[in-house]
């Protein structure tokens, strides 16, 4: 392990002398400056180092993107550590200014709709997917959403045929800055039109 220096040594972790809210918002400035300053993802231990030994960096990390909310970036976990991320909404924004550069066949409203329902009702079918939008679901489309590895084969279907079913991926997550597949936007708006029959979505 390496040597502390002399700042950090004298770094008041444990924060004592604070009662315990003002302890713990002292704690998420700490994390969220670490995270601002830092260029690649910041690990837990990292994290742990300049907080007391009883907070729960999980929980921290919840009231902070708590907190964050309406703001333009979250927090994204991202290889086993966490990063701050632009929400994905701003994208067209980073693009203009030239921060981004457009891909070839970049996702549309339509490609995100369809990513979205893949997303809630996992492992589906591309019938199933055909069901719900009350149309064909282009094939092309699901080969670019593969290759952009959003999304892979789940297990075959107990259907005829056992047809292939799709599943979102970890990449599909760290892309779009979802923690874990319950933050997926539009739960109410998928189950609605699920239930009712409804068509389209186009």
């Amino acid at each position: 392990m390496a040597k502390r220096s002399r700042i950090d040594a004298d770094l008041d972790r444990e924060l004592e002398d604070l009662p315990p809210p003002l302890r713990w918002r002292e704690w998420m400035r700490r994390v969220e400056a670490l995270l601002f300053a830092a260029s690649k993802p910041v690990s837990r231990e990292v994290l742990a180092s300049v907080v007391g030994a009883s907070c729960a960096i999980d929980a921290l990390i919840g009231d902070l993107r708590t907190d964050l909310r309406g703001r333009p970036y979250d927090v994204v976990a991202v290889d086993g550590g966490w990063q701050l991320r632009t929400r994905p909404a701003l994208a067209p924004v980073l693009r203009a200014a030239g921060f981004l550069k457009k891909r070839e066949g970049d996702l549309g409203p339509k490609e995100a709709t369809l990513l979205l329902a893949i997303g809630h009702f996992q492992p589906i079918t591309r019938a199933r997917l055909g069901e719900f939008f009350g149309r064909e679901i282009s094939r092309d489309t699901l080969a670019w959403l593969r290759a952009q590895k959003w999304i892979g084969s789940g297990p075959r279907s107990p259907e005829p045929g056992a047809p292939v079913t799709y599943v979102t991926t970890e990449a599909f997550l760290k892309e779009f800055g979802f923690m874990s597949l319950a933050d997926l936007p539009g739960h109410d708006l998928f189950a609605t039109n699920w239930a009712d029959g409804e068509e389209g979505l186009e």
